[in-house]
C-alpha cells in the first residue's frame, strides 16, 4: 500500500504522520522542544536539535512502529513554523539559532529604517505586506548590523522549512507562500525576488530558489536516508509554512474559506479571488498558482495557557492541569466577573502591529479566583481574535466558512468564547492532527495520487460550534478595545 509522510515543526512540538492513499493515519509521532527566549523580544530555535533532530527522531519512530517498507513511502512533505531567518555557511551549516517568526521583535529599528528609506506605501504596493515583526527582510538587515561576522560568512539565508528540505535533498528552495514574508525582497506581482527596493540587505543569490508548494524540490540523498531510515530517492516537496499546511488539512480551498489555527498563536488564513491590500493584514500567493491568501496572527495565544499553568497551577499534575483550569473557568460566568485581559505578552502582531504592546489583567478585586483569571485569559485571546475578524470585514473579506484546527480545539471554553464574541459559527473536522496531516495530503497531491477536492473525504466535518449572542461579551469586547487604546502610551513607556 502506498503511503505519504507529512511532518511539521511547531513552536513547542513537532509532529509526523504516515498516511495511506485513502487518508487513514497509519501512525503518528511527536517530539517536544523549547522556544528559546534569550532576552525579551527574542524567540529562537536550534535548527539541528529542534528542526532536523525532531525530523529524524519522528521519522525513525514512525518506521519502527509501523514496520512499513520505506520504499512504500512515495513522497515526503514538511512544513515548519515560519517565516524564520537562518543564515548558513557555504557547507549549509547553521551559523546561529533560527530567528523565529513575528513573535521575535528584535528588528524593530530595521523596520523603521526601511520604512523611512523606501516608504510604507511603496513597500505595501510592491511586496503585498507592510513591514512588521513577521517580515524576514528586516531580520536579515539586523544580522548585517548586529552580527557582521556571521553576515560575512552567510552563503544562504533559509527559513525553517527550507532548512529541512536542504537537509533531505541538498537543494535550497522556498515556496512562494513563504517567500512573500521576505519583504522588502519579494515582489508579489512578478512572483520573484527583488533588490529594487533595498539593494543593500543581501545579495539575492543568497536566497533560496522559488517553487510552488507541491513542486518536487529534490529526492532524499544517501546521508539523509541513513539518518532518517527513509529510502534514498524518495521525492520531497518544497514544503511550506505550518499554518498553510494546517489550512489544507481541514479543507480550506475555496474563496471565502478561513482557517483558524488554535496553537501557540492564533493564526488565520482566508482565501480570496484577488490580492487584499491592507497594511493590517498579511498577503501571500496561495500554495497554488492563481489563488491568493490573506493572513493574520496574534503573537501569543496557546503560549499564554502554558504560561498560566506554569505560574499559577504548579501544584496540579501537569497532565491534568489544563482540564482542572478549564473546569474552574467554567464556574466563572461570561465576562469573568468583570475582568479584562490583554494578550500582548510578546507585543502584538495583527491587526495593531505593536511590538511594544504589553499584556495585562485589568479589573481585579478581592473576590476574583483563579478560575476567573483563566476565563479572562481565554476570553482576552478570543477578543483579540475578534479584532482580527473585524479587520477582515473592514477589508471586504469577512469569512464565509470558518474551519477551526489545532490543539486548542480541545478546549471547548476557548472555542465557544471565540464563536460567541466574534459571532461566527465554527466547523471542526474529524481529524485535528493539523499541519502534518495537511503535508501528507500535499505530498499525495504532488505525485498525482489525489485531487484537491479529495480532502473532504480524507477529513470530513465532525461538528459545528454555533455562535451564541451574549450581551456580557458585547460589553467586554468594546472595553477590551478601549483598554489597549487608553493604555498603550503607558505600555510603550514601560
Amino acid at each position: 500500500m502506498p503511503y505519504t509522510l507529512g511532518l511539521d515543526i511547531g513552536t513547542f512540538e513537532s509532529k509526523g504522520v504516515l498516511v495511506d492513499h485513502t487518508g487513514q493515519v497509519a501512525a503518528m509521532a511527536t517530539a517536544p522542544h523549547e522556544m528559546l527566549v534569550p532576552q525579551p523580544g527574542w524567540a529562537e530555535h536550534r535548527p539541528d536539535e529542534d528542526w532536523w533532530g525532531d525530523f529524524v527522531r519522528i521519522t525513525q519512530e514512525l518506521l519502527t512502529e509501523t514496520q512499513i517498507d520505506p520504499a512504500e513511502i512515495r513522497c515526503v512533505a514538511a512544513s515548519a513554523i515560519g517565516p524564520c531567518m537562518l543564515p548558513v555557511d557555504a557547507e549549509g551549516a547553521a551559523l546561529m539559532n533560527g530567528v523565529l517568526y513575528g513573535v521575535d521583535t528584535r528588528a524593530s529599528a530595521e523596520i523603521d529604517e526601511l520604512n523611512r528609506q523606501i516608504g510604507e506605501d511603496t513597500i505595501l504596493d510592491r511586496c503585498g505586506n507592510a513591514l512588521t515583526s513577521q517580515a524576514v527582510g528586516p531580520k536579515i538587515l539586523w544580522l548585517k548590523h548586529n552580527r557582521p561576522d556571521l553576515y560575512s560568512q552567510t552563503a544562504k539565508v533559509l527559513t525553517s522549512t527550507s532548512y529541512l528540505t536542504w537537509k533531505l535533498t541538498g537543494h535550497y528552495v522556498i515556496d512562494h507562500y513563504t517567500a512573500a514574508n521576505f519583504a522588502p525582497l519579494y515582489d508579489v506581482d512578478s512572483l520573484n525576488w527583488t533588490a529594487a527596493l533595498a539593494p543593500d540587505i543581501i545579495d539575492l543569490g543568497k536566497l533560496p530558489d522559488l517553487m510552488w508548494s507541491t513542486d518536487i524540490a529534490g529526492h532524499i540523498h544517501a546521508q539523509a536516508a541513513a539518518e532518517t531510515g527513509l529510502a534514498e530517492g524518495t521525492p520531497v516537496t518544497s514544503g511550506t509554512i505550518d499554518a498553510a499546511a494546517e489550512a489544507v488539512s481541514v479543507g480550506v480551498r475555496q474563496t471565502g474559506d478561513m482557517m483558524m489555527m488554535y496553537g501557540s498563536t492564533i493564526f488565520t488564513i482566508t482565501l480570496t479571488d484577488t490580492r487584499v491590500r491592507d497594511p493590517r493584514l498579511w498577503y501571500a500567493p496561495w500554495l497554488f498558482k492563481g489563488q491568493h491568501a490573506s493572513m493574520a496572527g496574534l503573537a501569543t495565544s496557546g503560549t499564554l495557557t502554558h504560561w498560566f499553568r506554569d505560574h499559577f497551577a504548579r501544584e496540579l499534575p501537569r497532565d491534568e492541569a489544563f482540564a482542572t483550569l478549564a473546569a474552574e473557568a467554567a464556574e466563572s460566568p461570561p465576562g469573568a466577573r468583570g475582568l479584562l485581559f490583554l494578550p500582548y505578552f510578546s507585543g502584538e502582531r495583527t491587526p495593531i502591529h505593536d511590538p511594544r504592546a504589553k499584556g495585562a489583567f485589568f479589573g481585579l478585586n478581592l473576590t476574583h479566583s483563579r478560575g476567573d483569571l483563566y476565563r479572562a485569559l481565554i476570553e482576552g485571546i478570543a477578543c483579540g481574535t475578534t479584532h482580527v475578524v473585524e479587520t477582515y470585514a473592514e477589508a471586504g473579506q469577512r469569512p464565509q466558512r470558518l474551519l477551526a484546527v489545532g490543539g486548542g480545539t480541545k478546549n471547548r471554553l476557548w472555542l465557544q468564547a471565540t464563536s460567541d464574541i466574534s459571532g461566527l459559527d465554527q466547523i471542526v473536522c474529524e481529524k485535528t492532527t493539523g499541519a502534518s496531516y495537511g503535508n501528507a495530503f500535499l505530498a499525495a497531491l504532488a505525485i498525482g495520487a489525489v485531487e484537491p477536492g479529495d480532502i473532504a473525504a480524507w477529513n470530513p466535518v465532525a461538528e459545528e460550534i454555533p455562535a451564541v449572542p451574549n450581551a456580557a461579551y458585547d460589553k467586554q469586547y468594546q472595553l477590551f478595545r478601549r483598554l489597549y487604546e487608553q493604555t498603550k502610551d503607558i505600555a510603550h513607556a514601560l
